[in-house]
């Protein structure tokens, strides 16, 4: 039986590609992004039966449960949603504004919420359906001039992990992804923003600009085997609950979970023995 895929941030990068991905596999999809126009444009050629198009803002929670009612009015049903729409905003923590930190997690955080809390009653209904959420090493690992960009992906990461215990007595599943450095235009000039207030006691570093921008069409990873993996993850009866995307996301994440460990085991006899006596 085809699925039916609800793709956010479809317009470009790993959002596109696994729209693609999916529609290859026999499915259907409901690809979404800020303007249709540009969806049209992305996917032209592509049947129109299997794919249809929603305007979606993920910070709108209207929009959100608009695009949620007309996958389900146009194909039935929701199996598989993704939510990949985001961006960064990278600088030195001191450098960005509280204004850039909300208008991070609004997009990045509240932005799965909002598309999870429309799907949800879908797929509750439904006694079934896979939500896969696009993370990135940065929610696990922190990263120089990642603050604000960490502190979104690590909220995405605390809210699948705690919403999958909830809601996997209904059939639904919720998997972490993990990407490495995937040639997305993450990076990209017209996409990723700076922090807008620098702090010069930062300034004997080099610019956030000068580090990262470098990264920008020379990132190791094609984000189309990451949607095929996305399509066999969404096959799986039991998809994992967390999954690094890439060698280079296994190497950055291995050895800090590793140091955690050791801490904790360094730790140990400080953080034993706090239970209130019992009489």
């Amino acid at each position: 039986m085809s699925k039916v895929w609800l793709v956010t941030g479809a317009t470009s990068g790993i959002g596109a590609d696994t729209v693609k991905a999916a529609i290859n596999a026999g499915d259907r999809v409901m690809a979404t992004g800020r303007s249709v126009e540009k969806l049209k444009a992305v996917f032209e050629g592509v049947p129109g039966d299997s794919l249809a198009f929603a305007n979606l803002d993920v910070t709108d929670e209207t929009l959100a449960k608009a695009a949620v009612g007309e996958t389900v009015r146009r194909f039935g049903r929701i199996d598989v949603l993704v939510n990949n729409a985001g961006y960064s905003i990278l600088g030195n923590f001191e450098a960005i504004t509280a204004a850039e930190l909300d208008a991070q997690l609004r997009t990045n955080f509240f932005g799965v919420a909002n598309v999870m809390r429309a799907a949800l009653p879908i797929m509750r209904a439904q006694r079934s359906g896979k939500i896969i959420n696009i993370s990135s090493v940065a929610g696990v690992v922190g990263q120089r001039h990642c603050a604000a960009y960490s502190a979104s992906k690590f909220a995405v990461e605390g809210l699948s992990l705690a919403v999958a215990e909830e809601v996997g007595q209904f059939g639904i599943t919720v998997t972490v992804v993990e990407p490495g450095f995937f040639r997305t235009n993450l990076l990209d000039p017209k996409n990723v923003l700076w922090a807008t207030h620098p702090v010069s006691d930062y300034a004997a570093e080099g610019s956030p600009e000068a580090m990262w921008s470098g990264y920008d069409g020379a990132q190791t990873n094609d984000p189309a085997k990451l949607a095929a993996a996305l399509v066999k993850i969404a096959a799986m009866d039991a998809p994992p609950k967390i999954f690094a995307a890439g060698a280079d996301a296994l190497a950055t994440i291995r050895p800090t979970i590793a140091a955690r460990l050791e801490d904790m085991r360094i730790h140990e006899a400080l953080s034993v023995g706090m239970e209130v006596p019992q009489p």
